[in-house]
């Protein structure tokens, strides 16, 4: 596989969403592998205590900004304040986003709105501002957090899958017109993952009860996502069973909205 850099040691990783979950792990996970770590997110006595954490594995000083990527205001002056530390960023990890399981129907438009505002628009925005700089350098890795709900909607998670669609068509996209200036795009496309993004999404916790194996170990696929650092790796998909899912909707719609009404509705 090509590469656009060797590997992580010494180079700086961007990663939105660090303050839990994949987000934390990938920070672990990069900082082992000798990068410096950016951790962004809006908790910022998380970051501090996973800062800490990141530089006893790197030996490189880890910066955490508090942010909220769907304030663009705050990531433009946090982003201005990053310049004036004189890091080039190396690989951007958008991981921030949260989802919400309920009824179409039921649904508050003002949860719709902060949806996209941070799965999508927020995405996009600190995309555009370091994809530039990506782009002056000639080298760069973006990695995209969407989610398997972008290749297959279930029910109760109309929006949310509406947001992970999104990502998916804007990291096609963005691949091809990036990788003539030297930056790569990787979509991650996981199901469910262990983490507390169901604190939110499914309060009732019987989403991840249901889902059983199927749900996902963080650090297995951080380090999945930090393997992939500096390649050009077009995606990564887990579980297996969840993908063949997705494969077998695309190609047999009828069967596949059978198993997104069965096997894979667990909410």
């Amino acid at each position: 596989m090509a590469r656009v850099f060797e590997n992580l040691i010494g180079k700086t990783v961007l990663i939105t969403g660090a303050s839990s979950g994949l987000g934390e792990q990938i920070a672990y996970e990069a900082s082992k592998a000798g990068a410096r770590v950016i951790l962004c997110a809006r908790r910022v006595e998380k970051l501090v205590e996973i800062a800490e954490k990141c530089e006893d594995y790197s030996k490189l000083e880890a910066y955490f900004f508090a942010i909220d990527v769907a304030n663009f205001e705050d990531v433009e002056s946090k982003l201005q304040a990053l310049a004036q530390e004189n890091l080039t960023i190396d690989v951007l990890v958008n991981c921030a986003g949260f989802g919400l399981f309920e009824p179409f129907l039921e649904t508050n438009f003002s949860d719709t709105q902060r949806m996209f505002s941070v799965n999508v628009l927020g995405l996009i925005y600190i995309t555009q501002k370091i994809g530039i700089q990506m782009a002056e350098n000639g080298q760069g890795h973006i990695i995209n957090v969407a989610s398997q709900a972008g290749k297959m909607a279930t029910p109760k998670s109309s929006i949310y899958a509406a947001t992970k669609f999104a990502v998916i068509g804007f990291s096609n996209s963005l691949r091809l017109e990036m990788k003539p200036l030297g930056v790569s795009v990787t979509t991650v496309n996981p199901g469910p993952i262990k983490t507390p993004f169901f604190d939110l999404a499914d309060p009732s916790g019987s989403y991840l009860k249901n889902v059983g194996k199927l749900a996902l170990d963080p650090q297995k696929l951080a380090r999945r996502i930090v393997k992939s650092m500096g390649t050009t790796k077009r995606e990564i998909n887990a579980p297996f069973i969840m993908e063949f899912g997705s494969k077998a909707y695309q190609l047999f719609p009828y069967t596949g909205d059978l198993l997104a009404q069965t096997i894979f509705n667990k909410k």
